[in-house]
């Protein structure tokens, strides 16, 4: 089992979560974070560090949000490694626990 970035990191992308995880295994897109599945080694510590509350264990994956599982794994192999915090989007803020997001992700 991985964890998982779900919906509310799109347009927010804090990562906090990338500064704590032993595994480098958060990549980042333009506007998303996501966790590559098969470097997760389950350890827990990115879920309470993330403010935007968008990480959860796979089988806690919101109803709804189950095709983050997916994403997550997609694009992982596509997106570069981030291993350093950076500043959120500037409009972090404002989208932060805004639903219907997921037309918003960019690829």
């Amino acid at each position: 089992m991985a964890f998982v970035v779900t919906e509310n990191c799109i347009k927010c992308k804090f990562t906090d979560c990338v500064d704590v995880c032993p595994v480098d295994c958060f990549h980042q897109g333009p506007n998303f974070l996501v966790i590559d599945p098969d470097e997760c080694i389950d350890c827990t510590l990115c879920e309470p560090e993330c403010p935007a509350n968008a990480i959860f264990a796979e089988d806690e994956v919101p109803e709804g949000q189950e095709n983050f599982i997916a994403l997550n794994a997609e694009l992982s192999k596509l997106w570069p490694v981030i291993t350093e915090v950076t500043k959120p989007l500037a409009e972090a803020d404002e989208w932060n626990g805004k639903e219907g997001k997921l037309e918003l992700l960019e690829r």
